[in-house]
């Protein structure tokens, strides 16, 4: 298969922060939260496809922990930022000989962006708790990542949306 059967087969969409998704699964049960507009799903699930077109998740951060699984395609890079400023980059992807990851959880709180560093797509599933919810995710700006993280933005710029 190739980008454009992926994107047709899981009925994907541009997303706001790079890529395709595709929302697969919100729970029902309801929970309470401190954050805008209280009430959360319990979880949610997404397809999330990166492409050769559309290769990066551009820096953004969310409330919730949110779990990523490899599928198919290319290796996925995750730049992830700390609360405490720490940089690391993971890659998602299946051979673990080159120090490839098939799942990784980042918790809510840091600032994360992705890259298709090579290859025609990269395809992941998603799975957030409390269920996902626009109000809770933040977008990067460039001054304000600039501002509080002076030391990377070297390495940061190139995935934050102008």
């Amino acid at each position: 298969m190739n980008k454009h059967d992926w994107i047709e087969q899981l009925s994907l969409v541009k997303h706001i922060e790079g890529g395709y998704f595709a929302e697969t699964y919100r729970a029902t049960e309801m929970i309470p939260t401190a954050r805008d507009g209280s009430d959360r799903s319990t979880m949610t699930s997404i397809y999330y496809l990166l492409t050769d077109d559309r290769p990066i998740d551009h820096l953004h951060q969310n409330q919730s922990d949110i779990v990523h699984y490899f599928h198919a395609g290319s290796p996925i890079t995750y730049l992830l930022i700390a609360p405490d400023g720490t940089l690391s980059r993971v890659k998602l992807g299946l051979d673990l000989s080159q120090g490839e990851t098939p799942q990784l959880c980042v918790p809510g709180g840091y600032w994360k962006a992705a890259v298709l560093e090579a290859g025609e797509y990269g395809l992941i599933g998603e799975a957030v708790a409390p269920g996902f919810d626009y109000r809770d995710m933040t977008i990067a700006q460039a001054s304000e990542i600039r501002t509080q993280f002076p030391d990377l933005w070297n390495d940061l710029a190139a995935y934050v949306r102008a």
